[in-house]
């Protein structure tokens, strides 16, 4: 097949827009944490990029995308086959064969960035005390024993796709399978030392807000690319990703303003968030009043939903469970309420349109599904290299700091180095205080 510039230039636009999304997790991550780890929380995302990257290429790919055989078997129900391993046959394949007019290597980069971000997505539930060496292990294990099958799973033919569940760019295969893990990873390492007892604020509010931006940004091409075309589809998708995020963040600011008597910033950097999860399942098969609502329940959902850890005893730091998991949940199960697919026909339609009751419980069985997978192998994963290596550092570098004790950096320096090698966070420092000093 020839190959399709437009579409062509679209999707390698798309996929740049994904990638530069870690980055913006890493801000936004960052910025969550205390001072003294946020360089940790930030390489947790760039060496995300780095790990999934190599193991796309090496396998990846083919786990999720390839298929076993001739395709007609149980093996291939589970995992993709091994034709594609290093990318070979991509190159000898120059298009896509799904009829987009992509070359596959376009394709193939763009699924690539969807692994990446999902692995990065989990280090926000255990951040300031695991160890960096250990959670390159975890993030290389857990994306090819449970990412890949699970992309494989749902959008590469396996047996959720061929039970006709609907998942328009990784409400399940994303955030409920990142979710569940860092539920179980936040199990594995445990509660941060002085939990519920020391303050544990954002320390940076503006790199909060700095991160929310660029995954907006970016989550344009998360949602809208996932169509692969240029079209009408792509067009809702990305009119319901501004609307559902718009209203979630809205949705949640009301409810801090209910409930606590202000709206904060952070409320409505995770509002935004909430929304972007909620409608990534949805974007392209519900119009917009649905997205509106579907939004406003989002964001007021999930702004409880991140209480649920100091009830049930959790330390998820950042809120990857109350927002992705449940969110992204909450994003899936909704196609079997409002699904209407306007630019498509063949689907079962939602049960306000007069569609089968099945099809919502497809759309419930994939969450559960995923979510219980994906929690049972993070869980031992995490165990087998918290009982080999050790997963969290100690607790004296914990309390010292992260950053200075695993990368010997602080993300902030806040002194004034003088000539005489004294430091000063107070500004000057005298002649008569330096001869002091080096005396």
């Amino acid at each position: 097949m020839k190959i399709d510039t437009g579409t062509t230039a679209w999707m390698i636009t798309a996929t740049a827009l994904v990638l530069l999304m870690t980055p913006g997790l890493a801000f936004f991550y960052g910025g969550m944490t205390r001072a003294k780890s946020v360089l940790n929380m930030m390489m947790m995302s760039f060496v995300s990029i780095i790990t999934i990257t190599l193991a796309w290429v090496l396998y990846g790919h083919s786990l999720a995308f390839d298929a076993f055989g001739d395709g007609d078997n149980v093996i291939n129900k589970l995992v993709g086959g091994g034709d594609a391993i290093g990318l070979q046959s991509l190159i000898d394949t120059p298009t896509a064969d799904d009829g987009t007019g992509m070359p596959s290597l376009v394709f193939s980069a763009f699924q690539l960035t969807f692994a990446i971000i999902t692995v990065a997505l989990i280090s926000g539930a255990i951040a300031d005390r695991a160890k960096f060496g250990a959670w390159v292990v975890f993030g290389i294990a857990w994306a090819t024993l449970v990412y890949f099958p699970v992309a494989h799973w749902v959008w590469g033919g396996g047996w959720l796709a061929n039970l006709g569940i609907e998942d328009f760019a990784g409400g399940t295969v994303v955030h409920v399978n990142a979710g569940a893990a860092g539920l179980a990873l936040a199990f594995v390492l445990g509660k941060r030392t002085g939990w519920r007892k020391d303050p544990m604020r954002p320390h940076n509010l503006t790199l909060v807000l700095l991160g929310v931006g660029l995954l907006w940004f970016g989550w344009f091409g998360f949602n809208a690319g996932s169509e692969l075309a240029v079209d009408g589809t792509a067009g809702l998708a990305f009119m319901n990703t501004q609307v559902a995020t718009a209203a979630a963040a809205g949705a949640w600011i009301l409810v801090e303003k209910l409930r606590d008597g202000h709206s904060t910033t952070l409320g409505v950097a995770s509002g935004a968030v909430a929304g972007l999860v909620a409608i990534t399942p949805a974007c392209g098969f519900v119009d917009p009043w649905a997205a509106l609502v579907l939004g406003l329940l989002a964001g007021a959902v999930c702004a409880y939903a991140v209480g649920l850890k100091y009830r049930l005893g959790f330390d998820d730091s950042l809120d990857v469970v109350g927002v992705h998991l449940v969110g992204g949940a909450i994003g899936a199960v909704s196609l079997g309420l409002i699904a209407r697919y306007p630019f498509a026909d063949g689907q079962n339609q939602g049960l306000i349109y007069g569609g089968p009751i099945s099809q919502l419980g497809v759309q419930a069985l994939g969450p559960v599904a995923v979510g219980l997978y994906s929690f049972i192998m993070a869980y031992v994963i995490g165990k087998i290299i918290d009982k080999t290596m050790g997963f969290r550092i100690e607790q004296e570098d914990e309390v010292t700091g992260i950053d200075i004790t695993t990368h010997a950096e602080t993300g902030y320096d806040l002194g004034i180095v003088h000539s005489s090698g004294v430091t000063s966070v107070n500004g000057p420092v005298s002649a008569a205080q330096t001869k002091k000093v080096d005396a």
